[in-house]
């Protein structure tokens, strides 16, 4: 990774930076107007930063920034070593361990801090992932692929459709478990959708990520990925799933079940959590302990995989809120919904003045489902005189689904069928636990 002349400065730091002669890696010594004096290596800095202050590394290790305002002389005093970083050689397999394929599609996991805006852009391959972390190859055989380098964000079903593809390469070119590099902010949807595309699968496929890039002292990254390899190597389990930790401490890692698996925090390493269910399997960093939950498919290398890959993105997640224009669903009604997910409130319910909405869209043959916004718990219609109206006029309430989840499942649903009467039918069908007969008063 190369450094700019003088990246990140602008404005009047850089104007005097550049009559000083001052590069990225120029030992430089200030000299401020209250006599004081610093020596240190120019280091990058943010270029949405202000434009006042240059930072310097001092020899202890330590950063500092200090204003140009403050400033009586700037001097360089030789060349010091440009920041950089190098890419450490892969780790030596080992013979006889079983074979897990890592995909990167992007995300913090994958990345490091760039100094030029501050923020976290895309930089590791899933090569690097592998050599980053050495501890990996004394669990498993890697073999690493990047197929995307994507923020989250920009991840969907054309992603999902290769991402499921390249699964089912690996699993049929002999992977004993696939782990995704993913994300965190759409993890879970695409746990989701791989969940529905990947049917019948022999081996475990496990989607991982981190809430902190990789070159920060505080990451999860490797934590993460060294759970997620280990279950995938070693678990008995055949699903797919979301591997991150389970809470604030260093040292489980868990798996939660792909369509039942939410985000539920903006930082914190724990921040995904089972809904309505319990975690598939923890992997304690410590002792290499694999716990399982029961009733997990188990490994079966003689199970044939089904890949149903297509998705149709003419599906729609409206989340109702007080004073909500009904026009939303009009609209998404005329750009050619093939179904609409509402998330309404409580056990399932929205206001009488977008019923007349709903009506026009059942009519016109879209399908629409309600969801809770409340994460846990499920849908029940029938307690209030609003659910009971909405299940009249044609209303498909999806029990225990998250909402999320849902409209991953309309997706695929709608590119597996054009009969309406076929869409709601198979949105009722389980068909990779998104949907329980019963949801735990307590899960994890």
């Amino acid at each position: 990774m190369t450094v700019l002349v003088l990246e990140g400065y602008h404005g009047g730091v850089l104007q005097k930076l550049r009559k000083s002669r001052a590069k990225i890696g120029s030992m430089i010594r200030l000299t401020l107007k209250s006599g004081e004096v610093f020596e240190g290596t120019l280091i990058p800095r943010s270029e949405y930063s202000d434009p006042t202050h240059i930072v310097l590394k001092m020899k202890n290790g330590y950063n500092v920034g200090i204003s140009l305002d403050r400033t009586e002389k700037l001097e360089v005093i030789g060349e010091g070593e440009k920041p950089h970083f190098t890419k450490p050689s892969p780790p030596a397999n080992h013979a006889g361990l079983p074979k897990v394929a890592i995909v990167s599609t992007g995300g913090t996991i994958a990345s490091r801090v760039d100094y030029r805006t501050g923020a976290v852009q895309p930089a590791l391959t899933a090569a690097d992932l592998a050599s980053v972390v050495p501890e990996l190859s004394s669990i498993a055989e890697i073999d690493t692929h990047i197929l995307f380098s994507e923020y989250s964000e920009n991840i969907g079903p054309t992603h999902w459709k290769g991402m499921a593809e390249e699964v089912a390469k690996k699993i049929a070119n002999g992977a004993e478990g696939v782990v995704i590099s993913h994300g965190t902010d759409t993890l879970h949807y695409t746990a989701a959708a791989l969940s529905f595309a990947l049917a019948n699968i022999p081996v475990p496929v496990l989607l991982v990520g981190a809430q902190r890039s990789s070159d920060r002292p505080s990451s999860d990254a490797a934590s993460n990925l060294t759970g997620a390899v280990a279950l995938a190597a070693h678990a008995d389990m055949a699903t797919v799933g979301v591997a991150m930790h389970r809470d604030l401490s260093d040292h489980i890692i868990v798996a939660h079940q792909g369509t039942r698996v939410r985000k539920c925090h903006t930082s914190r390493r724990d921040a995904f959590k089972s809904i309505n269910s319990n975690p598939l399997a923890s992997y304690d960093l410590k002792t290499g302990q694999i716990e399982l939950s029961k009733g997990i498919a188990k490994r079966d290398k003689s199970r044939k995989l089904a890949l149903k890959s297509r998705f149709d993105q003419h599906a729609y997640l409206i989340k109702f809120y007080p004073g909500m224009n009904p026009g939303i669903i009009d609209s998404a009604v005329s750009t050619g919904a093939r179904g609409i997910v509402l998330e309404g409130t409580g056990l399932g319910h929205v206001s009488g003045h977008l019923f007349d909405s709903v009506k026009k869209a059942l009519k016109r043959e879209v399908p629409v489902f309600m969801t809770s916004q409340t994460i846990w718990g499920r849908v029940d219609m029938n307690v209030y005189n609003t659910g009971r109206d909405l299940l009249n006029l044609g209303v498909t309430p999806l029990e225990d689904m998250i909402a999320e989840t849902a409209i991953v499942k309309l997706m695929w649903v709608a590119a597996q069928t054009k009969s309406a009467g076929k869409i709601r039918e198979m949105m009722l069908q389980p068909i990779a636990g998104e949907i329980t007969s019963r949801t735990l008063v307590e899960a994890s």
